[in-house]
């Protein structure tokens, strides 16, 4: 063969090669092709599904239909799939190793066995860690909101992440949005309290934490979910739009937009008397239309069915069914109502539409998270990447800063290990481990308990006198008696009381917080109070430590206890926390994410309530001095939102803010300088309220739009500088326009919101209208009329009262300008010598000072109107 010859025909045979090789790239299907845009895979991938792979898609994988004694049998997961891929997949029982093998087996055999291929999404609850043994466990979301840092929200889910994405896990059912307003509820552990602000800016970091690894997270219980009628779980909850827009959906609109959770998922109750379930307006017209949700609807379990049972909205599980898919639920869990669509469809009482719908969502979360190209688990190294010396030293820094000191009485904390040399350990939870529900364990041996850290932190160096005390919830008071004997023997008692939580799907005893375990009263179950107060009896100093996943009623220990913190639920480290927090190694700078209400009568408690709803008497009373608004309290939280005392002092000075006459679009900048004028290094939060001063509706007397936590060393300032969109000062008008109104909004600078330290007015100009107030004639004023002044005093009477006709007594009666004054008697009247034109001055504490012209008359009766204060 000539050499030309060889080279056409080698020519030829790259050609041939060539021609191949594009062939086969092009005959790979494009849903395939990670390089396609998610919407271009999405519409490939649903053209070629048949109606019954769609429906799968939509449909849950239990770990009872695939599970044979520990392992997954493909052959009973093929029975109940059909040989179809399903949506997503849970192995909840199953040990670590278990639940990653599980993984690695059913996702291999969907990729590779099925007709499309479509792997499915193992899911996970992850609120505070990652629910499977061995992992870190995270002090418990209400502890992590006390820290007011959301960074540290950030790196605790990354961490979950990183120990998720080893086990082959894809989604995880986190964080939960509920805003926390009603305490007796028991899942106020898993919010991050009654703040829409602070609730937004937390879960905003912790979903970015878990998308650093693309996991898929969930925000939950998509909407208004934590303020249940009596405080149960699952009850319906009330309120009208104005309350849903401006409070429940802002963190969850502020979460869709910045953070891309790719999930939401939908609440068990209902609103205003409609299931969210199987509400369109909820889960289509405000979440896909109106904040631009793009990801899919995971069923919360069995809420689905829960319209035919619970609600009785449905008839039954196909009407559910048909309900919920219409609404807008793409995923069902916990049930098999979805079961049903395949006929509903086929008889036309289902448009094919909404399944097409469905299954597009689901598949966009798919493809956005990188499902498809994922690699298998590894199932031999996983353990090296769970528990790490980072995840746990992150899991002690949210201890740490999620410690609130509620009460310092004289600086009795922290304790000087030199000047102490014993000290009483006592209670219910000195020696057992609380890490909370939605936990792997409940075993002390699996974290670190109170007397542990304290034991491991003093040494030999003070004497721990130990007694349990009582225990959590029963009446039996058997124990008193060595708990008095170790306080009588010590120099000082700290106490742990509180709660207990169950722990998901492993152990429910003698729970009283967490799913399903609410509370009738805010007191302290069984005998803890007699426990704090038989102690107290002893005349030894002593601490009250709360550890709790919700408030409880503290009345006796505000008044009588000198010192009083609350750790929460602190996860595996909390034990060493609060050993370090009490003996001084660590400065408390945890502040309350919710309000502790004085009793489960004072409730609501929130400290964001509108103008009229603690009082209009302004006047509340003792059993000692009855009054009113209370007769025998005050309506007011014991211990408010924002609180948390410090081991130092924070003086707060030179307020400025960057524009006083500002517009919508703006941003604006508040600065304030804070100084440590202790002797020991702390944080402190510096807290940004706002009132909108005047509003065409009824507003909060304030409400959270920005904070700071700084870190000062003792004698140092630092200037905290927060950012202020004025487009946040929003609300929902009387025609339920979204607007900024003009006007007045004071600024308020606090450690707390009922400790205001600086304050300062901004005021919205609406240039629309400027101009024309301005080219309105002022007002003319009346010539004012007076009487002749003939120099002689008259015995002035009269009665004073309050707008709905109540006499005041103690009502200050003055001339203005002179000495002479007097004050009303027990049935509001009075008598006092002025002259003609003289100025008669009323006050009193809660009401507006009011002052009247002398006349002709010589009888003066007014009625004063409340401060508004």
């Amino acid at each position: 063969m000539s050499p030309l010859k060889i080279i056409v025909s080698f020519g030829l045979v790259l050609a041939f090669f060539s021609c191949t090789k594009g062939m086969a790239q092009q005959n790979v299907e494009l849903y395939k092709d990670p390089n396609q845009p998610v919407e271009a895979r999405v519409k490939d991938l649903l053209h070629r599904m048949t109606l019954e792979e769609k429906i799968a898609q939509m449909r849950h994988v239990h770990s009872e239909q695939y599970d044979v004694k520990g392992k997954p049998d493909i052959q009973k997961l093929n029975e109940f799939t059909n040989g179809m891929s399903f949506g997503c997949v849970e192995a909840l029982p199953y040990s670590s190793e278990q639940f990653l093998k599980a993984i690695y087996h059913i996702q291999k055999h969907l990729k590779e066995k099925t007709r499309l291929g479509i792997p499915i999404i193992p899911i996970m609850e992850g609120l505070h860690g990652t629910v499977q043994d061995g992992c870190t466990i995270y002090p418990q979301s209400i502890a992590l909101a006390s820290t007011f840092n959301p960074e540290l929200a950030q790196k605790m889910a990354e961490q979950i992440a990183g120990e998720m994405k080893v086990m082959g896990v894809k989604q995880a059912l986190a964080p939960d949005l509920d805003l926390a307003r009603e305490q007796r509820w028991g899942r106020v552990e898993e919010t991050y309290g009654e703040d829409p602000f602070l609730v937004g800016r937390m879960g905003v970091a912790y979903v970015k934490g878990l998308r650093k690894y693309n996991l898929i997270a969930t925000p939950k219980h998509f909407v208004a979910h934590g303020t249940p009628l009596g405080g149960i779980n699952l009850s319906s909850v009330e309120g009208g739009d104005r309350q849903l827009f401006s409070m429940y959906l802002p963190p969850f609109e502020k979460v869709i937009k910045e953070a891309n959770p790719l999930s939401i998922m939908n609440c068990y109750s209902s609103y205003d008397g409609v299931p969210i379930t199987g509400s369109s307006y909820f889960l289509t017209d405000i979440l896909r239309k109106r904040i631009g949700f793009k990801g899919y609807v995971y069923s919360d379990w069995g809420s689905v069915s829960m319209l035919y049972y619970f609600h009785k909205t449905a008839t039954n599980g196909s009407d559910a069914a048909l309900q919920s898919v219409k609404a807008g639920v793409d995923l069902e869990a916990g049930g098999e109502d979805y079961a049903n669509l395949l006929k509903l469809v086929q008889e036309k009482k289902l448009d094919e539409k909404y399944i097409d719908s469905a299954v597009s969502h689901i598949l966009y979360a798919k493809f956005s998270s990188g499902l498809f190209e994922d690699p298998l688990p590894d199932t031999l190294n996983f353990k090296q990447y769970f528990h790490t010396k980072e995840s746990v030293a992150l899991s002690k820094k949210i201890a740490n800063e999620s410690i609130v000191l509620l009460k310092n009485e004289s600086n009795i904390l922290p304790f000087d290990i030199n000047k102490i040399k014993s000290l009483a350990v006592v209670g219910p939870n000195a020696d057992q481990v609380q890490f909370g529900d939605y936990s792997w364990s409940r075993n002390n041996k699996d974290g670190i308990t109170p007397l542990a850290g304290l034991r491991k932190l003093l040494g030999n160096r003070v004497k721990l006198n130990y007694a349990s005390g009582c225990d959590l919830t029963s009446l039996n008071k058997d124990g008193f008696a060595n708990a008095i004997k170790a306080a009588q023997n010590s120099d000082a008692v700290v106490v742990f009381v509180g709660s207990q939580s169950a722990s998901l799907a492993r152990e429910y005893q003698n729970s009283t917080s967490g799913e399903g375990f609410d509370l009738s009263s805010l007191t302290l179950p069984g005998v803890q109070e007699e426990l704090i107060q038989a102690l107290h009896a002893t005349g030894k100093q002593v601490i009250v430590v709360l550890v709790s996943g919700r408030p409880f009623a503290l009345p006796f220990e505000a008044k009588n206890i000198p010192a009083i913190l609350v750790q929460w639920y602190g996860g595996e480290q909390a034990g060493a926390a609060i050993a370090e927090v009490l003996f001084g190694d660590v400065n408390p700078s945890g502040k309350l994410p919710i309000s502790f209400a004085k009793s489960e009568g004072h409730l609501p408690a929130y400290y964001n309530h509108l103008p009229t709803d603690k009082g209009y008497y302004k006047s509340p009373g003792t059993n000692e001095k009855p009054g009113r608004d209370y007769v025998f309290s005050s309506p007011e939280a014991l211990y408010s939102f924002g609180h948390g005392l410090s081991y130092t002092k924070f003086d707060y000075t030179n307020l400025k803010v960057s524009k006083t006459q500002v517009q919508e679009n703006d941003t604006i900048t508040i600065s304030v300088e804070v100084k440590n004028t202790g002797d020991k290094d702390g944080a402190e939060v510096v807290q940004l309220y706002v009132r909108d001063v005047v509003s065409s509706v009824a507003t909060p007397v304030k409400q959270l739009k920005g904070f700071s936590k700084l870190e000062i060393k003792a004698g140092e300032m630092q200037i905290a500088n927060i950012q202020l969109p004025i487009s946040e000062l929003f609300l929902y008008n009387q025609q339920m326009q979204k607007v900024v109104e003009p006007g007045e909004f004071e600024l308020q600078i606090g450690a707390s919101s009922s400790d205001i330290k600086l304050k300062k007015t901004i005021t919205l100009v609406d240039n629309s209208i400027s101009s024309i107030e301005n080219s309105l004639p002022k007002s003319i004023s009346k010539q004012e009329i007076t009487n002749p002044n003939d120099g002689k005093q008259y015995l002035i009477t009269g009665t004073v009262r309050d707008v709905q006709a109540t006499v005041l007594p103690g009502v200050t009666v003055m001339l203005k300008g002179k000495s002479q004054k007097t004050i009303t008697n027990s049935k509001g009247s009075y008598q006092i010598q002025a002259g003609v034109n003289d100025v008669l001055q009323f006050s009193v504490d809660g009401y507006t000072t009011r002052e009247v012209k002398v006349g002709k008359s010589k009888v003066i009766d007014i009625r004063l109107a409340p401060s508004g204060k």
